[in-house]
């Protein structure tokens, strides 16, 4: 039987992979699948849907890496898969929100930038991996907490374009 403390931390690092993932992508892989993944259509606004940033790229590698980080942990890989994927989900209706308030691609929206990302992946593993609404809130809000100084020391190193 896992403890909480360490099923927290481990959800907290895989989220961490599937944050970092696409940043690494685009260092390691250039140009190949850069193509945005909401193919530059606009919404009615006029603005784009989701922007340049969110890339085919990006959405594999999170989703690969957190899979195989999974592994690593000795969870299921398709646990980590299914991570990935809803935190770049959350990643995109982050940005689908942020467009809609005006805030160009790769603009910093505290909050915004840090919960959908967070949360969505733990809703779609939670009943598999039976956590509680309280384990929910605190990795949410390590994530948050730890997302920014993690995002600015990446910047500082040359990761990352932006330090937010």
């Amino acid at each position: 039987m896992r403890s909480a403390l360490w099923l927290g931390l481990q959800l907290l690092l895989l989220l961490g992979a599937a944050n970092i993932a696409p940043i690494l992508a685009k260092r390691l892989l250039g140009s190949w699948g850069g193509a945005p993944v909401d193919g530059g259509l606009r919404f009615f606004d006029g603005r784009p849907l989701l922007g340049p940033s969110k890339t085919w790229r990006g959405l594999i590698v999170a989703v690969a890496l957190t899979a195989l980080a999974a592994l690593a942990f000795g969870l299921p890989a398709t646990i980590g898969a299914l991570i990935g994927a809803a935190a770049m989900a959350g990643d995109m209706l982050s940005s689908f929100v942020k467009r809609r308030f005006g805030i160009a691609s790769s603009g910093k929206a505290t909050g915004l930038d840090q919960v959908p990302e967070a949360m969505l992946p733990l809703l779609a593993v939670q009943g598999t991996l039976q956590l509680s609404l309280g384990m929910i809130a605190g990795v949410t809000l390590a994530f948050f907490l730890l997302a920014l100084p993690l995002a600015r020391w990446s910047h500082r190193i040359g990761l990352r374009d932006q330090p937010h």
